[in-house]
């Protein structure tokens, strides 16, 4: 089991459909009222890519792509076109906080924010763009004394941030996916035709 750093071919991706998934246990008391219990700290988004394939070159780079994988086997980089940046098209070094400085710690997470103050969801952004990262320290931008790793989403400085140093940063990233299934169904309607009826991906939790 390995993970290939290589994105599904766009073209098939921006056609897809998908989004996030949770997982709740939910409880009918026998008064009528109910218990509710997430299961899942993290949500976990689940992709469609068969919705993209509107070509017989479409479905010949997605079998390509498919083997190269061997199936389930190994994970790979998806683009999703709605949610692919810490904000709006163009990140900036303000945009989603990561940490608050404490004169020893040199490492931070990137993370992007959900919703408002009442109950934010924090997700952790595990496989930011190369050359997309932008980080700020009490919202002065720094061009350099920190690196990012690709693989991980870790911020590290060269010298720790001091005392209640604010760290933001802005991205954009990718989503780390696997196929879920084993089995490519191709069906060809015409000369220049191919239609799959699911070619189903799930995200790689960390």
């Amino acid at each position: 089991m390995a993970f290939h750093s290589i994105r599904f071919p766009l073209d098939v991706a921006l056609g897809a459909r998908g989004g996030p998934e949770r997982r709740t246990d939910v409880v009918t008391l026998a008064g009528g009222g109910e218990q509710r219990n997430g299961r899942w700290h993290y949500s976990r988004r689940r992709y469609n890519a068969g919705y993209g394939v509107k070509s017989r070159a479409d479905m010949a780079a997605v079998l390509a792509f498919f083997e190269e994988r061997r199936g389930r086997l190994h994970g790979f980089l998806w683009h999703d076109g709605l949610d692919f940046s810490s904000a709006g098209t163009m990140p900036g070094p303000l945009d989603q906080a990561i940490g608050t400085g404490d004169g020893a710690q040199t490492g931070f997470a990137l993370t992007k924010r959900y919703g408002a103050d009442f109950d934010p969801y924090l997700r952790p952004i595990t496989r930011p763009v190369s050359g997309s990262v932008r980080v700020a320290l009490d919202g002065a931008e720094q061009l350099s004394g920190w690196t990012v790793d690709l693989t991980t989403g870790l911020v590290s400085f060269d010298m720790a941030p001091g005392l209640g140093v604010a760290v933001t940063a802005g991205f954009l990233f990718d989503v780390p996916v696997r196929f879920d299934t084993d089995r490519l169904d191709v069906e060809l309607t015409s000369f220049d035709g191919a239609e799959v009826p699911s070619i189903p991906l799930v995200e790689i939790l960390p």
